[in-house]
């Protein structure tokens, strides 16, 4: 949530997820899903989290959600979680949806 937010760095993550997460988070930092967009001047409200959940497809496997409020947005984040063998667990998959579409009548953040 932090480094979606913007407020960290993505490669706080490194070891915390596998190449194909971390590459993804990478892809996904720079457009700050979960920073709402504010007026300049105005401090951006904190992201919150609103509720989670997850499953257990298998043993050493968690696939979660959590719901994340930014502002008056809602968006939702899914991740899959794998126990290594060496019993620590990591990131292996995430995404974040809807991304933000940027300032109305500008273009979306990240895109010319």
């Amino acid at each position: 949530m932090l480094t979606l937010s913007g407020q960290r760095p993505v490669h706080v993550l490194l070891g915390h997820a596998l190449p194909a997460a971390y590459d993804r988070l990478a892809e996904l930092a720079p457009l700050s899903p979960l920073r709402p967009y504010v007026a300049p001047g105005l401090r951006a409200p904190v992201p919150a989290l609103h509720e989670c959940g997850l499953c257990r497809p298998r043993d050493g496997v968690i696939e979660a959600f959590a719901r994340i409020t930014t502002g008056v947005r809602l968006r939702a984040l899914a991740f899959r979680l794998e126990r290594g063998t060496d019993t620590r667990w990591r990131c292996a998959a995430l995404d974040v949806g809807p991304l933000p579409q940027g300032p109305p009548g500008g273009p979306a953040p990240g895109r010319p």
